[in-house]
Order: C-alpha cells, then sequence, then structure tokens
C-alpha cells in the first residue's frame, strides 16, 4: 500500500545531517529519516488492512516537536495543561469523503500525529529502550488512533497496546516491558 508520511520536525531528528546538540541531552541511539518514518507506516497500514477504508493512496502528517508545543496543543484541544507524549488527530473521525467521488489518484488523508520529543527521550530512558524504539512506540499509538482505535478502558487499552507491539514486531523492534 501506497503512504505518503510527511514529517515536520522541529529537533531536526528526522533528517540525515541532523547535529546531535540539537537533540536531547541524553541523545538518541540513532536518527530516524524520513523514509524510514514512511517504510514503518507503509508496513503498519499494511498489518491493519482490515481497519483502513479502501483508497488508492493514504497520508499521514507527522510533527515532532517539544514540550512546550506539546502542552500547548494539549491544553488546546484536551484542556490538559501539561505535556504529553503523544496526540493524534483523526481525519476519518470526521465525515468521511465518498471514497466513489474521490478521483484515483488523491491520497487518502488519515491525520496528524505530534509526538513530544522530550517527553519520548524521557519515557525511553525510564523504560531502558532506545530512543528511535520510544519514538516508533509513540507513533504506532497515535497511527492506530488515526485509524479509530481508542481505550476509554482497561480492556481496550490492553488490546490496543498489543496491536502496537504487534506493529513494532512487524518493522523489528521490540518493547522491553519492566
Amino acid at each position: 500500500m501506497l503512504i505518503e508520511v510527511n514529517v515536520e520536525d522541529c529537533y531536526g531528528f528526522a533528517q540525515q545531517s541532523a547535529d546531535a546538540s540539537t537533540l536531547p541531552e541524553s541523545g538518541p541511539s540513532g536518527e530516524i529519516s524520513a523514509e524510514t518514518w514512511e517504510n514503518w507506516f507503509s508496513v503498519w497500514l499494511e498489518n491493519q488492512e482490515a481497519d483502513v477504508p479502501a483508497a488508492p493512496g493514504y497520508e499521514v502528517s507527522l510533527r515532532l516537536t517539544a514540550d512546550p508545543e506539546m502542552q500547548a496543543l494539549n491544553l488546546q484541544y484536551r484542556q490538559l495543561d501539561r505535556s504529553t507524549d503523544v496526540l493524534a488527530f483523526a481525519a476519518l473521525e470526521v465525515d468521511c469523503p465518498q471514497l466513489e467521488e474521490m478521483q484515483s489518484s488523491e491520497p487518502l488523508y488519515l491525520g496528524d500525529i505530534v509526538i513530544s520529543i522530550d517527553t519520548a527521550n524521557r519515557q525511553a530512558q525510564q523504560q531502558g529502550h532506545p530512543l528511535k524504539t520510544e519514538l516508533a512506540w509513540l507513533a504506532a499509538h497515535g497511527f492506530l488512533h488515526l485509524l479509530g482505535w481508542d481505550h476509554p478502558d482497561e480492556e481496550s487499552l490492553t488490546q490496543m497496546l498489543d496491536r502496537q507491539e504487534k506493529l513494532l514486531q512487524a518493522i523489528g523492534l521490540t518493547i522491553q516491558t519492566a
């Protein structure tokens, strides 16, 4: 399946020539290129095919940012005056366009995912895994939200976390549970 991932990176983390001084103090275990993000989302899209409306292609926006911007977004959209690790803004939650009316070359816009590099870095340190793994974990979580997954209770949270683990395994990453 064809998916286009638009990466907007406030840290320079996704750029191949990223300078380590622009990253969180503890430093990542490696940068993630825009091509890698696109490959990951393509694999996840194939793994979640049942949850995705048929379309000629798909599009996702990914923004990597810092805690202050994430806090502002969390306050604006969730009325929570604190930073968070990931926010997802699903385009399919509102009236989905009739795919028959779409031109065959237009990708279906799934929505926006915003990840705080600051929070992801802290969580990676707490969990004892690389920042790259934490970012993939958070992106997978946001991606599932774009496809309609939610976790209003413990049972649905467990199902979503299990699905996230499977998505990470599909791209060759694992989460070590504490």
